[in-house]
């Protein structure tokens, strides 16, 4: 039996991969921040409903958007929109707006950190049930 059958380090599991995949998706915003034409993209944000069904019948995967952009080719379970509402474009049509971009950054570092912290707490959990832990 490994963990990842139980439920909850599943939906942790699941988590932490959204949240990594969402982390690449803004320092690929970042990147681009002086492409001209370029829209800032996000992922569509992680529904309770999806973590209950479970990752099998959650998973979407990554497609460019542009010609233009450079793209991971490896296929990841989330998919990235480009943001519609943009409130400062540049002349040259890029709607990338830095600071934004590296308050998404930061929030998202802040539940990563919070995901693993969770997931040590239940492995610790675990490890007390089984008499291991101190």
């Amino acid at each position: 039996m490994s963990l990842k059958s139980i439920p909850l380090f599943s939906a942790l599991t699941e988590r932490m991969k959204w949240l990594s995949q969402r982390q690449s998706v803004l320092s690929q915003n970042i990147a681009n921040s002086d492409t001209p034409g370029y829209r800032a993209s996000d992922l569509k944000p992680q529904s309770f409903e999806d973590l209950v069904k479970g990752s099998k019948e959650a998973k979407v995967y990554m497609a460019s958007t542009s010609e233009g952009h450079i793209v991971n080719e490896q296929k990841k379970p989330f998919n990235p929109k480009v943001e519609r509402e943009h409130y400062e474009v540049t002349p040259a049509g890029n709607a990338v707006v830095l600071e934004d971009q590296m308050m998404k950054l930061a929030d998202t570092q802040m539940q990563y950190q919070m995901t693993t912290s969770l997931y040590k707490k239940q492995v610790g959990l675990l490890k007390t049930a089984l008499g291991r832990g101190r």
